[in-house]
C-alpha cells in the first residue's frame, strides 16, 4: 500500500488545497491530510475545526483521512504513519524555492520523498492568508472555499 501525507495548517482549507488532495488520492492508495499547528500563529479555526473541515470536504475521497500532525518534525510524522511520500502543491517558482530545502532535509532525516504537484491555474493566486485578508475587508471569496468553510465562516461573522 502506497501512503502519502499532505501537510498544512489549512486555515482555512481552500479549493486549491482540495484540488491537490484529490490529485494525491489518485496517485496513492492512502492520503493522510496532516493538519499542523504553529503555536506562534493566530488561527481563525481551531485544530479540531480544521480537521473537521478537511474530513467533511474530502472524506468522501477513497483512501483520504485527516488527523492532527501534533508537534515535531514532518519527516518523523511520516515515518510514524508509514508514509513514503509527502505531497506538496506548488503555485509558482517561489513555492518551489521555499520547498526544496525542506524536501531535501526530510529525505535526509528519514528517507521520505516529496512529490510536487503543480497547482491548477485556477488556484495559483490563492493562499489562505490572502483569502482571510480579503474576506475580513468585506470581499466575497466564497467561490474559493468548500461549503464546510463557508458554513463556518458565516457562523463566526454572525
Amino acid at each position: 500500500m502506497r501512503r502519502a501525507v499532505c501537510p498544512g495548517s489549512f486555515d482555512p482549507l481552500h479549493n486549491g488545497h482540495v484540488e491537490i488532495i484529490a490529485r494525491a488520492a489518485s496517485l496513492f492508495d492512502e492520503v493522510i491530510v496532516a493538519v499542523s499547528t504553529n503555536y506562534s500563529k493566530k488561527y481563525r479555526f481551531s485544530e479540531e475545526e480544521r480537521v473537521a473541515i478537511v474530513e467533511e470536504t474530502v472524506g468522501g475521497l477513497r483512501g483520504v483521512s485527516a488527523i492532527p500532525m501534533g508537534q515535531g518534525l514532518l519527516a518523523d510524522f511520516c515515518k510514524e504513519q508509514g508514509a513514503e511520500a509527502i505531497v506538496k502543491g506548488l503555485r509558482s517558482t517561489v513555492d518551489y524555492a521555499y520547498e526544496i530545502p525542506m524536501a531535501t532535509m526530510n529525505r535526509h532525516l528519514t528517507g521520505v520523498e516529496t512529490v510536487f504537484l503543480q497547482a491548477d491555474t485556477r488556484f495559483t493566486h490563492l493562499s489562505s492568508s490572502l483569502l482571510k485578508e480579503v474576506q475580513s475587508l468585506g470581499g466575497d471569496v466564497n467561490e474559493y472555499f468548500p461549503r464546510a468553510v463557508i458554513k463556518r465562516l458565516s457562523k463566526k461573522s454572525s
